[in-house]
Order: C-alpha cells, then sequence, then structure tokens
C-alpha cells in the first residue's frame, strides 16, 4: 500500500530562543493507520503536527500528502491540502460565545464562499450535515446551546464533529485528551477510532498517557528532544523502552 503521508528530515527551529523543537524527523504513514505520537510535553510533537498542514512553517525538510509537496505549496493549492487535513486541538479552539452547531460549521470554511461564512450563512446541506454529525458524537441536543456552556468532553466532541465536516482523508489531534479525565478521555478517543475503522480516515495523534497509546495506536512514533527514538508496534515498548522514552519522569507517567 503506498503511503499517504511522507515527512522528509523535517527540522523546526524556533529563532525566538534558539529552540531546536524538530531535528531532522522523516517518517510515512500508510493510508488507514492510527499513529500514536508519544513523549514529554516539549518534546515536539505538537510542532511536528503543526509543520505537517503547515500551521507552523518548517525550518528545513519536506511533507508531501498523497504525493503533493505541502511544504511548497501556497494560496489555492495549499487551501485544498488543508481540507483533507481535520485538526484537533488540546483547548479546543472554539468560539465559547458561538452555538456549537455554528462552531461545528466552521469545519466548511474552506468550501463555501467566504462572505457567506462570514455572516454564518450556510447552504441547508451543510446545516443538515453539521446536525448529522452532532448527533454522530452523541450532543445533537446541544446544537444551539453556546459552547462555552458544555463540559470539557462536550466541547471536544464538538471539535471532533468540526473535523468531520471537512470530510479528512488525515485527522491529526494534538493532545486531544490532556484536558479530560479518563473515562471522558476513552470516549473521546473512541470516536477518532470510529473515524479511522469506518470511515477509512488516517490519524494522527499526539497523547501523553501510554496506555491510550497502546490501546488506540496501530503504530507508536516516540519523539525526545525533537528526535524519533522509537518507532515500532505498541506491544513493542517495555518498560525498558519506556524509560528510554521519558527518562526520569518515567515514574510520573501512567503506564497501565
Amino acid at each position: 500500500m503506498a503511503d499517504q503521508l511522507v515527512v522528509e528530515h523535517l527540522t523546526k527551529i524556533y529563532e525566538r530562543g534558539d529552540i531546536l523543537a524538530l531535528d531532522d524527523i522523516s517518517f510515512s504513514v500508510v493510508k488507514g493507520e492510527f499513529l500514536v505520537v508519544i513523549g514529554l510535553s516539549g518534546s515536539g510533537k505538537s510542532t511536528l503536527l503543526r509543520c505537517i498542514n503547515r500551521l507552523i512553517e518548517p525550518t528545513q525538510g519536506k511533507v508531501y500528502f498523497d504525493g503533493v509537496d505541502v511544504t511548497a505549496a501556497s494560496g489555492g493549492e495549499l487551501r485544498r491540502l488543508r481540507r483533507k487535513m481535520g485538526m484537533i486541538y488540546q483547548q479546543f479552539n472554539l468560539v465559547k460565545r458561538s452555538s456549537v452547531l455554528t462552531n461545528v460549521l466552521a469545519g466548511r470554511l474552506g468550501y463555501v464562499n467566504p462572505w457567506m461564512s462570514a455572516v454564518h450563512r450556510f447552504p441547508r446541506e451543510d446545516i443538515e450535515m453539521g446536525l448529522k454529525n452532532l448527533e454522530r458524537v452523541g450532543i445533537s441536543d446541544q446544537a444551539y446551546t453556546r459552547a462555552d456552556n458544555l463540559s470539557g468532553g462536550q466541547q471536544q466532541r464538538v471539535g471532533i464533529a468540526r473535523a468531520l465536516m471537512q470530510e479528512p482523508e488525515l485527522l491529526m489531534a494534538d493532545e486531544p485528551v490532556s484536558a479530560l479525565d479518563p473515562a471522558t478521555s476513552h470516549s473521546v478517543m473512541k470516536y477518532l477510532e470510529q473515524m479511522n475503522q469506518e470511515d477509512g480516515v488516517t490519524v494522527i495523534t499526539s497523547l501523553h498517557f501510554l496506555s491510550l497509546a497502546r490501546r488506540y495506536g496501530t503504530r507508536i512514533l516516540a519523539l525526545k528532544d525533537g528526535k524519533i527514538v522509537f518507532e515500532g508496534l505498541p506491544s513493542e515498548i517495555d518498560e525498558a523502552r519506556f524509560k528510554e522514552i521519558y527518562g526520569e519522569e518515567a515514574e510520573h507517567v501512567e503506564v497501565r
């Protein structure tokens, strides 16, 4: 099976502070994979995801999506590529004063007339699609509620429904459950798993807890100080490898 995503020698240096966030990262992802990126805070997980869709500009290296060089794309081509790449954020990134449905419809911004979207006018079929996606994540009854009236777990489900509106081929989730309790975390991860298994969407998610990585990932990539220190199956991470990835912090990170 051909690689859907190819990352070659990706490097990111934050000039303020001269921080090397990513150090010559190379890997590929096959369509339909559920890749989990693990590592301590500051290891480069978020930077990696944001460099893939160029929310952050890489310093060096190439990213290819479906054979197209994302790092060379601009204007309309970059917008078309980003339509295929859904993104779910750690802090939800919702417009808190707007309704749940309006937040979900923001996932169609790459498809509708910019003027119409600016005044929150969307085609009827998009509204119906938004309601269906809210039903899919179990919160259709909250469609007209203000986003800031929802719990953290419900807000993250809004984020998932918004990503579904893009009809993405690749879904990237940046620490999507770090602000949630364990039970709610599994509930959110199961929706990502459902998109992966039922819709065939490739998923790349960064996680802190190894237990979630083992439960949901088909493959694990571990970062430490901006470098790949492990790439393989979840079952291949034993206690020794886990300590190698997390160092002295291993005792403070959930392993089960």
